[in-house]
């Protein structure tokens, strides 16, 4: 597959027109209403809303008028503060056609967040509905250069323009301008779960970039791989369309392929996940490791309650794990591929289990058009399984420029050049690569820590945790030690059927932890090596999480640094 994959970027390229635009234009009348769709609305306990391509066109023209009379110009940032719902979908491609910047904002940040990156961008338009259209108003002052805000949906009056009566008042085609492939169209911040949050600026290529990935990590999305026709492939993931797996790894290459994606703006639960997918009869989707191990817990065997009709599944964010593996193979009926990217150099590492075999736990290999490498300090190529740094070249292995690269850090040069080592743009997500060119995932670079000398990666014992029917999901950090520099420590979220079924039985909740504690520590030990196991446990209600589903490691990191000042002070 590289061998045979060239890039094919032409200079002029724009992400409306190949994802809804060309679409709208094509002579579907003899189609049946169900090739048409391009967003379905689910509506649990009422009728899904159904969207046309040619629904998604008009509206994006009418928005583009809109904005071009609110004084949009191009290269101007827009924020995007929605969930999963048609208006989202139709405020990216009226500012893409525009030749504007998306910024998408997740609902879920509080004003602080909103703020730094209103202000950071300056953004002079934000487009909200009633889940964050109060956050902004309140900071509003704080943003000088946002010089009006949108109100979508339940906001109609809390906000200078109300979405629906000025999309009316312009019914009327809008001329899409002529991006170049380079230029800038999607500003997204980084989660910042190991520091103050920078902007990914993205162009138009980008897109184009992704799509390898995508089709392989989709097990070919439909396609039959020899004359190209679609199936009736339906996509759905629960990744908010402000983060890059929701925008890049859902929405934009659903959308791209003509195909329909599945927007449902609710509280994300593995009963919620099941029947969704057997209603709407979602044949591909994206699930995290996170969700992947609710659903588990949840339902043992999915099959025997819902009507399932997965094709391809893909994962990514954190390591899956062999038993998340083993339960997707065996109950879900899907081998899920594992992938890897970042908002910088999304898409580039992953598994298609349709053309070579996904192995429980690996990252997988270097999708078709990207050159990965697992490097060491120096920038030399680590051999086989010495742990080193992921990282991909500018050039694949025909010489031709990668378009997934992003343009730079928003207003950060210093920090864009430390992102690379000549060609190379380097993840700080470390792995080892096998004899067979699979990587396997060893954590981000400030996970990994030394206890009593001994190097741990948090995944592998994370893992092994989550396989006790009592855990329902774990983190591991080390915890500052005199004597050994650290020692590990996991904290451990329970399943509370479990608690209710043991608590009972073993007394006071004091013993019933020292007894989970035990039994959990005896677990690891049986299944890892002796000096992997937690010499501490903690129980907590809930891990910190991005918004991006991300185990926050760093969180509890900082909190045992603390304890441990503390402690000595």
């Amino acid at each position: 597959m590289h061998r045979n994959f060239r890039w094919q970027v032409d200079e002029h390229f724009n992400i409306a027109e190949a994802c809804c635009g060309r679409w709208a234009r094509a002579e579907d009348d003899a189609l049946p209403a169900t090739k048409r769709i391009a967003i379905r609305t689910h509506r649990p306990g009422a009728e899904t809303l159904f969207h046309t391509y040619s629904e998604l066109q008009r509206a994006a023209d009418a928005l583009s008028h809109v904005l071009a009379g609110l004084g949009v110009q191009r290269g101007d940032r827009v924020a995007i503060v929605m969930p999963q719902r048609f208006e989202t979908a139709v405020a990216y491609m009226a500012i893409f056609q525009m030749g504007a910047v998306a910024m998408p904002l997740s609902m879920l940040f509080g004003p602080d967040a909103l703020a730094f990156r209103l202000q950071d961008s300056e953004a002079v338009v934000a487009i909200c509905d009633e889940s964050a259209i109060a956050s902004v108003k309140s900071i509003r002052t704080d943003c000088p250069a946002l010089r009006t805000v949108v109100a979508a949906g339940a906001a109609v009056g809390q906000g200078d323009v109300d979405y629906e009566s000025a999309l009316a008042a312009q019914q009327r085609s809008f001329t899409a301008v002529k991006t170049k492939a380079d230029e800038a169209a999607i500003l997204i911040y980084t989660s910042g779960t190991t520091g103050p949050p920078k902007g990914a600026l993205l162009a138009h290529r980008a897109l184009i970039g992704n799509l390898p990935g995508f089709v392989c990590s989709q097990n070919w999305f439909g396609f039959d791989g020899k004359t190209n026709a679609a199936s009736d492939a339906v996509f759905w993931s629960p990744a908010d369309w402000a983060w890059t797996g929701g925008l890049m790894d859902a929405l934009l290459p659903t959308l791209y392929f003509g195909r329909p994606i599945v927007a449902f703006n609710g509280r994300f639960s593995p009963e919620l996940a099941f029947s969704l997918m057997a209603e709407q009869g979602v044949t591909h989707s994206f699930l995290f490791p996170t969700a992947l191990k609710a659903m588990m817990k949840a339902y043992p065997q999915p099959r025997r309650q819902f009507r399932l009709r997965l094709q391809g599944l893909m994962s990514a964010g954190e390591a899956v794990g062999d038993a998340v593996f083993a339960y997707c193979r065996e109950q879900l009926g899907v081998t899920v591929n594992e992938m890897f990217g970042q908002t910088e150099v999304n898409y580039i590492v992953g598994n298609c289990s349709r053309y070579w075999p996904a192995r429980p736990g690996s990252m997988g290999k270097a999708y078709p058009g990207h050159r990965v490498a697992v490097l060491d300090d120096e920038g030399r190529e680590c051999a086989v399984g010495v742990p080193g740094d992921v990282a991909v070249n500018r050039f694949d292995v025909h010489g031709d420029p990668d378009p997934i690269f992003f343009l730079g850090y928003w207003r950060k040069d210093e920090a864009t050049r430390a992102k690379f080592s000549g060609d190379w743009c380097r993840t700080g997500d470390l792995a080892r690569r096998d004899a067979d060119g699979y990587l396997w995932y060893e954590g981000r670079a400030d996970d990994v820590f030394k206890a009593a000398g001994y190097r741990i990666g948090p995944g592998e014992i994370e893992n092994c945790l989550i396989k006790h029917p009592a855990v329902v999901n774990a983190a591991v950090v080390p915890k500052p030690d005199r004597e050994r520099g650290a020692v590990v420590k996991a904290y451990v979220v329970l399943a509370p059927d479990f608690i209710a079924s043991r608590a009972g039985s073993t007394g006071a909740e004091g013993q019933f932890e020292l007894q989970m504690i035990a039994e959990l520590q005896a677990h690891v030990k049986n299944l890892l090596a002796p000096y992997e196991y937690p010499k501490e446990i903690e129980f907590i209600d809930a891990l910190p999480m991005t918004t991006t589903g991300k185990v926050q490691r760093r969180v509890l990191r900082l909190q045992e640094e603390a304890r441990f000042k503390a402690a000595e002070g």
